[in-house]
């Protein structure tokens, strides 16, 4: 966080200044984990529901802490508040308003959002100090929280932006107003909270509408969702989509290369999907003043930073496996499916399904539809994990011809019973957590972690 003072950070979130003098400095970082660096910083003390962060206060000042924010006073300097939420939110806003020279980017979608955050970043990164921290840092609490990282020699900061309602992008957009806006898709996600994918493209339009008049939206021109924003902004718009792409080819890693405005790109993170992913963020790139030519050529080097999303590893062995059960919804899926089809050609293949979530009405033909694409593209072994799930193995029994196995495992110890991995074979593990990683840790030789 910037230099600032406790009097500073009281007047800002509303609070009372405790046990300290309002002069009484903080230039550290902003930290609600008593166990990560907090030299010069804040610890920021939650109420858990099973551990209440305000008992470590003396902690962290121990610990180098300049001050504690919280909702009681602990006996510790700092300063008291009635909602740690909304007191960050202001914080963070009060410290973005004081670097004119930071660059906002923000990018939301039903999917791929981590794993473009992560690209954009790196390219980002060879223009200037760049902020874009791994995972999904993209809520109430994570996003005021990544925010408030910038300091004065920070030149980008990347901010992933979720929704659960009407109204939540554009709450974060004033925490962190953006100058440089990406959408990259509407889809079935989160339609068991929106309601319909147009429900969706409202929300996911916010952060469209929060862009200055100089500033820049970046939009799929492949989504007729997305690229209907195109007139909720007075923003430039800047339109990205498979077009911008020529000669597109796989190997047989899966790894995409093609052309982009006349210079080669090949890539070397897993996916066909990787191609729309990487086209985004050398739009954010070439937005922010970066040739094409060298983003072209930095797009060859970038990897995915954010642990569980299509991490690719190869076991002595000959086994392979996919490693993406950070989250799931169809698209998502259908994608991660068509990469195992890929590395898999001529080999046994394998895929782990469980549960995806927030589908509402689309639950159960979500769940059939990558049932039957698994099917069509001929995985060999289908297994699918939890009840919620079992309609992924209805599906594949709907395509005439299907030769492959299908297996039921009622949770993730049952599914790690029937891996039986055989040299050669790829995994593909795939769903939205609910500890769906503990199957594919389950395959990792040991010392490979994600």
């Amino acid at each position: 966080m910037i230099r600032t003072t406790l009097g500073e950070i009281a007047e800002v979130v509303g609070g009372r200044l405790v046990n300290a003098g309002p002069e009484t400095v903080v230039d550290g970082p902003v930290e609600f984990d008593n166990r990560r660096p907090l030299a010069g910083g804040l610890f920021v003390a939650f109420d858990g529901e099973k551990v209440d962060g305000h008992e470590f206060a003396g902690a962290a000042i121990a610990s180098g802490a300049a001050g504690v924010l919280g909702a009681r006073d602990t006996g510790q300097p700092g300063v008291v508040v009635t909602d740690q939420i909304e007191a960050l939110a202001r914080l963070a806003r009060f410290s973005l308003d004081r670097l004119p020279d930071l660059t906002v980017v923000g990018l939301t979608g039903s999917s791929g959002k981590t794993t473009t955050k992560d690209y954009i970043g790196q390219l980002l990164s060879r223009l200037g100090e760049t902020i874009a921290p791994p995972g999904s840092l993209n809520n109430e609490l994570g996003h005021p929280y990544t925010a408030l990282k910038a300091t004065a020699s920070t030149r980008f900061l990347v901010l992933e932006m979720g929704a659960r309602q009407v109204g939540h992008i554009r709450h974060l957009a004033e925490i962190a107003p953006p100058r440089i806006g990406v959408v990259l898709n509407v889809g079935a996600a989160h339609i068991g909270k929106f309601g319909s994918k147009e429900q969706t493209a409202i929300a996911k339009g916010e952060l469209i509408e929060a862009l200055p008049a100089d500033g820049v939206a970046i939009l799929n021109a492949d989504d007729p969702l997305v690229a209907a924003m195109a007139v909720r902004t007075q923003a430039r718009v800047v339109f990205f989509g498979e077009a911008d792409a020529s000669d597109v080819r796989v190997d047989e890693r899966d790894h995409a290369s093609y052309t982009l405005a006349g210079h080669p790109v090949r890539l070397r993170v897993t996916g066909r999907h990787q191609v729309s992913n990487t086209l985004a963020a050398a739009a954010v790139a070439v937005a922010a003043g970066m040739p094409v030519a060298d983003a072209a050529a930095a797009l060859g080097e970038v990897t995915i930073k954010s642990e569980r999303r299509m991490d690719v590893f190869d076991r002595p062995d000959g086994v392979t496996v996919i490693d993406d059960t950070y989250n799931a919804n169809t698209s998502s899926t259908v994608a991660a499916l068509r990469s195992l089809a890929t590395l898999g050609a001529g080999r046994r293949t394998v895929a782990v399904l469980g549960y995806m979530a927030e589908l509402g009405d689309e639950e159960v033909a979500g769940h059939r539809e990558v049932g039957r694409l698994a099917a069509e593209l001929g995985v060999d072994r289908l297994i699918a994990v939890s009840e919620e799930a079992r309609p992924v193995l209805d599906g594949a029994a709907e395509v005439p011809g299907w030769t492959g196995s299908a297996e039921f495992a009622a949770d993730q110890p049952a599914a790690i019973a029937l891996l039986r991995p055989e040299p050669g074979d790829v995994f593909l593990v795939k769903a939205s957590r609910y500890r769906t990683w503990d199957v594919v840790d389950a395959l990792r030789p040991e010392g490979v972690r994600p």
